[in-house]
């Protein structure tokens, strides 16, 4: 999938890719300049001046009102940022002993790199990885991916049960509560309280029974599983 035209991007516009990426995902729409200038952290204004060169370069595709959304290149561009994110992830935890919460902001660096003979030759050395060490999917080498049937934690009814196969949010401070709190991916959880008044939960794994709030609840990924 990757070409040397993606040599030409620079590091500014290939995070811009990325997160459009990911909001469209999570909208499911065009996304809008100020729902881009928080994801990136910055101003309106700076995020249209980009826009602008992302649209003059054909990578995305931008209607007043509707908001910018990738074009076919610059899906592809994105895709292949992200797949070099996520093969880093699984290297430095599999291989140099990174914890989960430490890899982000390192693959955040290594994700640039150009070189697409090093990206498949990592691929390979890591025996082509389905997943990244926060449950996400990683890109093969034509930009192919399997998304599976997953849910967030939230949307769980009482005595429904599932096991713990993603993140939402991946920041340091969110992993380290969850390896404080015994909570990783394959952890098999079941809701046992559910409150209406600030929708927090008592869930149940293992043999033991933790409480969570709503703000957890919503940043865990869930493939649910048919009661017992």
């Amino acid at each position: 999938m990757a070409s040397k035209i993606f040599d030409m991007f620079s590091l500014s516009e290939e995070n811009y890719l990325k997160a459009i990426f990911h909001l469209e995902h999570s909208l499911k729409s065009g996304v809008s300049t100020n729902a881009l200038a928080e994801e990136m952290q910055t101003k309106a204004s700076s995020v249209t001046d980009m826009i602008k060169r992302l649209s003059d370069k054909d990578l995305v595709n931008y209607k007043k009102y509707q908001g910018v959304k990738l074009s076919r290149a610059g899906r592809e561009a994105a895709i292949e940022v992200i797949r070099k994110h996520r093969l880093w992830e699984v290297f430095l935890v599999e291989k140099l002993n990174f914890n989960w919460d430490e890899v982000h902001e390192v693959a955040e660096q290594l994700e640039h790199i150009k070189s697409e003979k090093l990206t498949n030759e990592l691929d390979k050395f890591l025996e082509f990885p389905k997943r990244d060490p926060h449950g996400d999917p990683i890109p093969d080498a034509n930009g192919n991916f399997n998304v599976s049937d997953r849910v967030l934690l939230s949307s769980l009814k009482l005595g429904e049960k599932g096991v713990c196969v993603g993140v939402k949010d991946s920041s340091s401070e969110f992993l380290q509560y969850l390896d404080k709190n015994s909570i990783s991916l394959g952890k098999k959880i079941e809701v046992v309280e559910k409150e209406d008044f600030d929708k927090s939960m008592l869930i149940r794994m293992d043999d033991h029974k933790l409480s969570i709030s709503n703000q957890i609840a919503t940043n865990l990924y869930i493939k649910t599983l048919e009661n017992e």
